[in-house]
């Protein structure tokens, strides 16, 4: 199973639903697990009798809300500690060092820090990275209205003595009226929809799940984005 985390104080989950939509029309068992504070995916994820940790189907793919670790879910399945899990990718959301640690994110295949550029969301972000007693080499989301070399920058001057090793690359979705407009929408109508999304946001998309799909192209990848537009 390939893990997939994305730390940061930031709100995540519907992105995270998004890329879980795109990776499971590519053929992929996809698993969101919330291991937030906050937990939104209870919020926004139907399902029809919430408990205090539990696992649903919604669209195609698993949302996993309220657990501490895979041994609390292998738990929650049914399976042995010895198992693995059935999925070939595991999207986890997290806002605290602790569940870093508890889902072992130091293998992960890629980790991502999100965030946006106001004090809260960057300073309670690098937060969660101050304890780590090693080097993390992170990408970086950027929610932004400006996408602005200034604002990139002051992320690396704020996070200049933090233990984080940056990729070069930036990936930026745009704060703007109309991409929230859809995503509520969506949650609305309990639906993943791509309709009225900007043209960024979904370049965004892109590129986060070519990076996390290394074994489908490009253009494999534009086709399912449109495709999920339609409603086909």
């Amino acid at each position: 199973m390939r893990k997939i985390g994305f730390i940061g104080a930031f709100d995540k989950t519907d992105m995270l639903i998004q890329l879980a939509k795109i990776l499971t029309e590519a053929g992929k068992r996809t698993i969101i697990i919330d291991a937030t504070t906050n937990q939104k995916a209870k919020y926004v994820v139907p399902v029809i009798n919430p408990t205090r940790t539990y696992l649903t189907e919604f669209e195609g793919f698993d949302v996993a809300v309220g657990f501490q670790d895979f041994e609390g879910m292998k738990y929650y399945i049914g399976i042995e500690k010895q198992d693995e899990l059935e999925y070939d990718i595991a999207l986890i959301d997290i806002d605290n060092k602790e569940m870093f640690d508890n889902f072992g994110l130091k293998d992960a295949y890629l980790n991502y820090f999100v965030t946006s550029f106001d004090l809260f969301s960057l300073k309670r972000g690098l937060e969660i990275i101050s304890g780590f007693d090693m080097q993390i080499f992170l990408k970086k989301i950027l929610f932004s209205r400006e996408m602005s070399r200034e604002e990139d920058d002051y992320l690396n001057f704020i996070s200049r003595n933090y233990p984080i090793e940056w990729d070069e690359e930036k990936i930026y979705f745009p704060l703007e009226l109309g991409d929230q407009s859809a995503i509520i929408e969506g949650q609305r109508t309990s639906k993943v929809k791509f309709k009225n999304l900007s043209g960024q946001y979904k370049d965004g998309l892109l590129t986060v799940s070519e990076q996390i799909l290394d074994d489908v192209n490009a253009g494999d990848i534009k086709r399912i984005i449109r495709n999920i537009e339609k409603g086909v």
